[in-house]
């Protein structure tokens, strides 16, 4: 996450005014934590060194420089995305902190990188932003740093965010497992007919999201996928706006729900093609990149 309101949880990444920090650089509690780490597991190493002699005391000495292990598979497939290239996501963000209105949505108070799962089960890399008043989901292009599109919803009309498991018709040939999160808006449970069925249609009453595929692949970049403080400050935002700008003629409130998020796709062969080939992704392909 790169959050932008220093009134929140301090495990957060923090966004700074007027620019972010360039990948490679350490955080600026890295070293806190690190001398915390010594200190800590130095007594541990002293107090082995006078009980068991010089063997134990060599391993706590080794232990005092932290160590960071890495899937190096994932490392070397971060490569073809685009978002992870140096000073991409920071341009991208600078971009589509121009597109929050501060008259309709107040301030940006963090932005999310996150797969959305349509209802057709199909993968799409998204920039999620929580401003005070709207949550916005936006189409980036990262190979041409260009917006493509934008759907903005007001939060007071959130009235159900639910958490869970995917589950899909016992029938269905194109499955997923994993958690995500669906956010409902407008007291609308389920979409029309025809845009159920249309695999190309925006009109739907909910979105779905997910973790990024390469959430785990860095800790630098964890802090900006992590679908769990995703939840947390949005159903933060949802109940303040809730609360500071109710809907009139209408019960207000959100309604947080742990239950299976039902995708109903049977047999899936688009999707299927689509989240094989990571269509829904800025990514490498060999010589083109799309």
């Amino acid at each position: 996450m790169l959050q932008m309101n220093d009134s929140v949880e301090p495990d957060a990444a923090v966004l700074p005014t007027e620019g972010m920090a360039a990948p490679g650089f350490p955080s600026a509690g890295g070293g806190a934590e690190a001398a915390a780490a010594g200190v800590g597991v130095g007594a541990g190493a002293g107090a082995g060194a006078a009980g068991s002699g010089p063997g134990i005391a060599a391993y706590g000495a080794e232990t005092l420089t932290p160590i960071s292990v890495k899937d190096p598979t994932l490392q070397a497939r971060i490569k073809d995305y685009f978002v992870f290239r140096p000073g991409t996501i920071e341009k991208a963000v600078s971009d589509i902190r121009t597109i929050a209105m501060p008259t309709e949505d107040g301030g940006v108070q963090s932005v999310w990188l996150l797969t959305e799962i349509d209802h057709w089960n199909n993968e799409k890399e998204r920039l999620v932003l929580i401003t005070e008043r709207s949550l916005l989901f936006c189409k980036y292009d990262f190979i041409s740093l260009i917006c493509r599109q934008v759907m903005r919803i007001s939060l007071n009309a959130v009235d159900t965010i639910s958490i869970g498991e995917f589950l899909f018709p016992p029938k269905s040939l194109n499955k997923r497992e994993g958690q995500g999160i669906r956010v409902q808006w407008d007291k609308r449970e389920t979409p029309s007919f025809i845009n159920r069925w249309n695999p190309w249609s925006t009109d739907m009453p909910y979105a779905t999201f997910t973790e990024h595929p390469m959430a785990n692949a860095d800790e630098k970049i964890a802090s900006l996928c992590q679908l769990g403080n995703f939840k947390t400050q949005l159903i933060q935002a949802v109940k303040k706006a809730h609360k500071e700008a109710p809907l009139p003629g209408r019960a207000n409130g959100v309604l947080i729900l742990e239950r299976p998020l039902l995708i109903q796709t049977y047999v899936g062969i688009m999707s299927f093609i689509n989240n094989e080939a990571k269509l829904g992704y800025s990514m490498s392909r060999g010589t083109i990149g799309f």
